[in-house]
This record gives C-alpha cells, sequence and structure tokens, in this order.
C-alpha cells in the first residue's frame, strides 16, 4: 500500500528526534546575573565558541537583517511550545525596532510529531521561496490558536501560492530531513533544551525572557560582549 505524503510527514516527524545527544550539553544557571520583564531571574549559560560558530552553516536557518550586522539572535523554537507565540511577537518587534540586528531562526521541534511536520512545511516554504517568505509563514503560524500540525502548515503554505503537492515534496526530501536533523542536534549539543531558547554571542539563554529584556541583553552584548556588562 501507498503511504501518502502527508502521512509520511507524520511519521517521519517521530523519527527525527532519534540520535540527537547532547554530547556536548551545557550546564545552566545564573552564570550572568539577568532577569526577565517578569523580574524573575533567567538561565543562562556561557557556550563553547567552537559549537556557537558552527550555527551560522546550518542549513535551513531563516535569517532577517543585515548580513553585515554585528550582532545576531537565534531563536531555536518549537511551533507547539506555549510561549512561542509570546516570544515571536517579541522577536518580530525586535527585528522592527534595530535596524542592526540580524535574527536567525533555528528549528527545534522537540514538543510533539506535529511540531516536526510544521517544521519540515517551513523549511519547505524557504527552499520554495526564500527567507522573507519563511519569516511571514513563522508569524502567520504561531499568531494561529490552538495547536500546529502539518496539515495546519501545509494549508498555510497553499496560501502563499504554492501547489500543496509541491510543498509536500520539498517538505518530504531528504535536504529538508537532513536540514531539520542538523538544526535538532545543533539544539542537543547546546544543551537547548526549553523552547524557546536563544543564542546570543557565546550565551545561551533558556526561555523567552521578554522583548524589555532581550533588547538589554543585545545592548549589552554590543557593549561588553557579556549579557550584563
Amino acid at each position: 500500500m501507498q503511504v501518502s505524503r502527508r502521512l509520511f510527514l507524520a511519521a517521519a516527524g517521530t523519527a527525527l528526534g532519534s540520535g540527537l545527544g547532547g554530547a556536548a550539553a551545557q550546564s545552566y544557571g545564573q552564570r550572568v546575573a539577568v532577569n526577565g520583564d517578569d523580574g524573575k531571574a533567567v538561565a543562562n549559560s556561557i557556550l563553547p565558541g567552537e559549537i556557537t560558530g558552527q550555527i551560522p552553516a546550518l542549513r535551513g536557518v531563516t535569517y532577517v537583517g543585515p548580513r553585515d550586522a554585528g550582532t545576531t539572535l537565534y531563536e531555536f523554537f518549537d511551533f507547539n511550545c506555549p510561549f512561542c507565540r509570546k516570544a515571536a511577537a517579541d522577536v518580530v518587534a525586535l527585528h522592527d525596532s534595530d535596524a542592526e540586528l540580524r535574527i536567525g531562526l533555528v528549528h527545534n521541534p522537540i514538543l510533539s510529531p506535529q511540531s516536526a511536520q510544521a517544521a519540515k512545511v517551513m523549511l519547505a516554504v524557504q527552499r520554495r521561496l526564500g527567507a522573507q517568505a519563511a519569516w511571514g509563514f513563522y508569524q502567520t503560524l504561531l499568531g494561529k490558536p490552538g495547536r500546529i500540525d502539518g496539515p495546519g502548515a501545509l494549508t498555510a503554505a497553499a496560501a502563499l501560492g504554492i501547489p500543496q503537492a509541491e510543498v509536500e515534496e520539498i517538505a518530504d526530501s531528504e535536504e529538508v530531513r537532513a536540514a531539520l536533523k542538523s538544526q535538532m542536534r545543533m539544539a542537543a549539543d547546546l544543551g537547548l533544551y526549553a523552547t524557546p531558547s536563544y543564542v546570543l554571542g557565546n550565551s545561551g539563554i533558556l526561555g523567552h525572557p521578554g522583548a524589555r529584556a532581550m533588547a538589554k541583553m543585545i545592548a549589552s552584548v554590543r557593549r561588553c560582549d557579556r549579557l550584563a556588562c
């Protein structure tokens, strides 16, 4: 019996998590004393430069902002993370308010197979239409209430004018699978076991601290290469 592509998306999502070890997982605490917008301490760690230096080479990262920006903020996210909707709105606000900031969206669908399905569809959108379309797709999906899954992501992709069969074919390709697996492995190697999490310079941040706190951290990294000077 031939398995439909949509069913394959669901099956593939389950398999993506296998073999992703945290060989270089970091221990997070309060390496630098920083608080979130809610006044609570934000877990953070200093990450090995030899690992963070590999992030720009990852396939399938969606970038917005100037290529020559001195500061890049990487968000590692899961489409079904309860806090990722608020985080997405704040990340978009940071992009809109800071013309010198580069943002990279890295998939880490660790919460469910449905999250992996949606991640693969976004990667397909990026491969077919480019980073700007994928950036808009990220905002669209995380602006919707309820669970995000493969069929819902395919519907959103179809609204961009891509035939559904074409999206499914790209999403099911070995290129997309390899890109997603490499992004998840990077998150595991950096010990980013919460979603969303961030990499800013050589610092890892667990959880979403809020837009104001994140802006302060970005400003500090620019001044002294630390989350707080």
